[in-house]
């Protein structure tokens, strides 16, 4: 009795979770015309715009349904004929009025002759229990008519039943959810689970990257296991991470109704539906019903060398902090991925000296085949007379947005050539560390470029023997951030020379937490607390911050604690400032730092009291409840009141994602000797030295020397200027989205997302005997400009979204130090200029004959300039001292 009770409930179970009358697909009756109508249309507008502000349009038609044959041995084996007419194309924005670019065009006009006479010939659709089989048309019609019939087709196929499953139509081989009730059945198509071959890539950092959500739902009305009316709609969306404003959004809608049922032709007689369709016409091939690739043609578009004489103008040296700049950038940029080599080749060798740094950065981020192998073609590494556009090149791979096996493989054999400067060798080796860590980062961690760069990296460091070629493996090893390379680096920490070890140190500060375990910090407070050997303070202050930044226990904090009062005079004020911004700006530490300074052991006066001038701040350069970008400065005085370290910080966070925007580090050292002072522990015996280094978006450059040794010093003081030497200048492409869809109605859409930054990075470093004073400045200066852009095609009927964005900024941090006295006078200024914030929005319909309707719309607003504090105490000493720079907004002596 159990048992039929089980077996009954099943059945009513089975029987509620289908339509009534069948089980499997749609049946089509015996011997009857299907009469319908049927329609496609497309939206596209802002994420959150409304309907009737859309582009878009709509293609509708009559449709002929007819069963030409039924397998004898199963009613669920089908070949049936498709047919459409009565075509007509028309606006789905009905206030257009005269600007309705259908308004007056006949449909023969609008979607040419020749492709309307292929878009109303009959399609054939083999379906075995209601799922496709395949797919028949007429061989060499055009690709984006077939695509809409095959769009038309796949509405005709459904299930039933309730259920999960897998199917193949128009947008590939997709994952489906049927839910049956009644005459109803529902279909939602899971978009990101179809398989299908389409170009596309994006930039792996989520705080640069696109979110992109697409939904599909066709609802179908069932009566006698045939289709009363079907309705579909999908959706596609997008919006930058970083900026939503740069959004968008296709909504495509298709509806299929039927009118009336006639009588219609016979049954065709057998039992082979090849046969059957051979009677039907010869002339029918089977297909794929899945979409396939094409592109519209261009009529009257302009050569890549006819755009380069448009675009050069805009990236004069003079222009790249100009918004200007970096859209002419990015537009050439889209030209060069569709060049062959020989058209780009041409353009390079054809370009003059003052231009071609900046068409070396367009070239390089195009990231094709072509592109590179110009390229390559182009530049000679062996010789020292471009040594400039072989380094421009190289950064431009540095910051690829999608980088790949090929370009990798590129730069190790070059690494293993012959070079005419050894800076470039230098940086050859550097970005071989940086794709390594991008490639990695996209799960391509074993390919055998990969595999072969790591041994190239971590034997070369092994084996060093020259302490350039020691200094350059470690910068590469600091972008590549192999997990295999750090007991490398706590050995060149511990037992290095004083920048060797400094380099170390500050690559593991870039690894993650999970990196940073118990024996990894064993070492670094052993360097720390200088149990084995006397460090310089510069590293020892990096190794007290990684274990501050990385889950210190309470014994680790109590000893730094511990430690402050037993330091050189700057070095207890830093460490002390370190401690201070931990707490103020609340830190993942700042708990366990505040368990600790319950002991009075721990946390009194005469240990806080510590006087000096060097200090670390971390602040917020803006914030929102989603994101928020942080900017942190910490600067380092030897004892003589002269610049050790400074180091600026930028970073983006979105989430749990961040983003190193960028770091500037200006070093000093060995320098007591000119003002007759003595130097700290440990480094009575440094060398003559001033460089700055730079990390730039996840990616640390080659460091640039000021000047290296006594001699070199004193050359460079006496010739000296005041300015800057440039870190990094180009054009860097920094966000990159590209992504081709198949939409179920047979339309093409693309949606792209380009972000372009010009940049110039500099720094000086003024030193006065005369005066007793040193200056350090650094100036960065950037444009940035985004652009979104969606678009439909039918080959017929091209509507597009255009969002834009675009600023121009620059910023400034200024040092200013007299030690004519302890404590000596200290000066530091940031401030970033007021900056104009720029968006524009274009929508657009163009039929292919030219005709078309444009939509601009501008927003224009002014950033003030801000002024960002840069220590916890405040002074009046600057205004007494000095008078203020009139160009900077924001000073504090202390």
């Amino acid at each position: 009795m159990i048992l039929l009770a089980v077996l009954f409930l099943c059945f009513i179970s089975s029987y509620s979770a289908s339509v009534k009358g069948h089980t499997t697909g749609l049946s089509l009756n015996n011997d009857r015309l299907y009469k319908l109508t049927y329609s496609t249309e497309v939206f596209l507008d802002r994420d959150k715009g409304k309907l009737q502000d859309s582009v878009g349009y709509r293609i509708s038609s009559n449709v002929n349904v007819v069963l030409l044959w039924r397998n004898p041995d199963g009613d669920d084996d089908q070949l049936i004929q498709i047919t459409m007419k009565d075509v007509n194309v028309e606006n789905v924005n009905q206030q257009r009025g005269e600007k309705n670019i259908f308004k007056g065009k006949s449909p023969p006009s609008i979607i040419r002759k020749g492709n309307l006479k292929a878009l109303q010939r009959p399609v054939l659709l083999h379906l075995i229990h209601g799922k496709v089989k395949e797919f028949y048309s007429y061989q060499n019609e055009p690709v984006a008519i077939e695509n809409i019939k095959r769009g038309l087709a796949s509405l005709f196929q459904t299930q039933l039943s309730s259920g999960t499953t897998s199917e193949v139509d128009i947008s590939g081989d997709c994952k489906v959810t049927y839910q049956a009730h009644q005459d109803k059945v529902t279909k939602t198509k899971a978009l990101d689970s179809c398989k299908i071959e389409r170009s596309g890539f994006t930039t792996p950092n989520q705080v640069l990257g696109v979110t992109s959500k697409a939904t599909s739902v066709t609802t179908y009305k069932i009566e006698d296991s045939f289709v009363v009316a079907v309705l579909a709609e999908e959706t596609h969306a997008f919006g930058l991470n970083s900026l939503q404003t740069i959004a968008g959004k296709i909504v495509s809608k298709q509806k299929l109704e039927l009118r009336t049922t006639e009588e219609g032709p016979r049954l065709m007689p057998g039992k082979q539906v090849a046969a059957v369709i051979k009677a039907v016409d010869s002339k029918y091939v089977a297909l794929p019903i899945v979409g396939q690739v094409f592109q519209s043609e261009c009529k009257g578009c302009l050569s890549l060398s006819e755009h380069w004489q448009a675009t050069r103008n805009h990236l004069q040296p003079d222009s790249l902090s100009k918004a200007e700049a970096v859209r002419s950038f990015l537009a050439f940029i889209q030209h060069l991925r569709t060049a062959k080599k020989e058209e780009i080749l041409q353009i390079l060798k054809a370009e003059s000296k003052e231009v071609l740094p900046q068409l070396v950065d367009a070239v390089t981020s195009a990231q094709t085949p072509d592109s590179l192998d110009a390229i390559l073609d182009f530049l000679d590494f062996k010789s020292d007379s471009s040594v400039i556009l072989q380094e421009r090149f190289l950064y431009a791979c540095g910051f690829a947005s999608h980088p790949n096996e090929e370009l990798l493989r590129v730069l190790i054999s070059k690494f293993k050539g012959s070079f005419g400067s050894d800076d470039i060798r230098e940086t050859v080796m550097i970005i071989i560390g940086a794709l390594v860590r991008k490639l990695c980062q996209n799960e391509d961690c074993k390919l055998k470029a990969v595999v072969e760069a790591k041994k190239l990296i971590l034997r070369g460091l092994e084996k060093a023997e020259k302490k350039e070629d020691t200094m350059m493996y470690l910068l590469a090893l600091k972008n590549a951030l192999l997990a295999e390379g750090i007991p490398l680096l706590l050995k060149y920490a511990e037992a290095g020379e004083g920048p060797i070890s400094h380099l170390a140190t500050t690559a593991l500060q870039r690894f993650d937490v999970a990196f940073i375990t118990d024996e990894v910090k064993k070492t670094l407070n052993r360097i720390y607390h200088q149990n084995r050997k006397v460090h310089e303070k510069t590293v020892r202050t990096t190794a007290a911050a990684i274990i501050l930044n990385n889950n210190p226990s309470y014994m680790e904090v109590k000893n730094i604690l511990l430690s402050i009062g037993e330091l050189p005079n700057e070095m207890n004020k830093y460490m002390l400032s370190i401690v201070q911004d931990i707490l103020r700006f609340e830190m993942p530490a700042s708990k366990m730092v505040r368990r600790v300074l319950k002991e009075m052991v721990a946390h009194n006066y005469d240990r806080f009291s510590k006087s000096g001038s060097s200090s670390a701040y971390t602040g917020y350069m803006a914030r929102s409840p989603h994101s928020a970008a942080t900017y942190s400065l910490d600067i380092l005085y030897s004892g003589s009141g002269i610049l050790r370290r400074s180091n600026l910080n930028i970073f983006q966070c979105l989430g749990k994602a961040h983003l190193h925007s960028s770091q500037v580090v200006i070093e000093a050292q060995g320098l007591e000797a000119l003002i007759a002072a003595t130097p700290d522990e440990g480094e009575e015996n440094l060398d003559s030295y001033a460089g700055m280094s730079a990390i730039l978006f996840d990616v640390q450059l080659r460091p640039v020397t000021f000047f290296n040794g006594y001699g070199d010093l004193m050359s460079k003081m006496l010739s000296a200027s005041s300015d800057p030497i440039s870190v990094v200048k180009g054009l860097i492409l920094l966000i990159d989205h590209s992504q081709e869809l198949q939409l179920q109605s047979g339309l093409k859409a693309n949606m792209e997302v380009q972000g372009g930054l010009a940049i110039d990075i500099s720094g000086a470093m003024e030193f006065s005997l005369w005066y007793r004073e040193s200056k350090t400045r650094v100036r960065n200066r950037v444009a940035l400009v985004i652009t979104g852009d969606i678009t439909v095609d039918s080959s017929f009927v091209k509507v597009g979204l255009e969002v834009n964005a675009e600023t121009e900024a620059a910023m400034e941090f200024i040092s200013t130090v007299q030690f004519s006295q302890y404590p000596f006078l200290v000066c530091m200024q940031m401030d970033k200029d007021g900056a104009p914030f720029r968006q524009f929005e274009t929508k657009y319909e163009r039929l292919s004959t030219g005709r078309g309707y444009v939509s601009r719309r501008r927003k224009e607003r002014l950033v003030a300039g801000s002024e960002f504090p840069l220590h916890q105490e405040n002074s009046e000493m600057c205004k007494v001292v000095f008078a203020p720079q009139p160009e900077s907004n924001s000073s504090s002596w202390f």
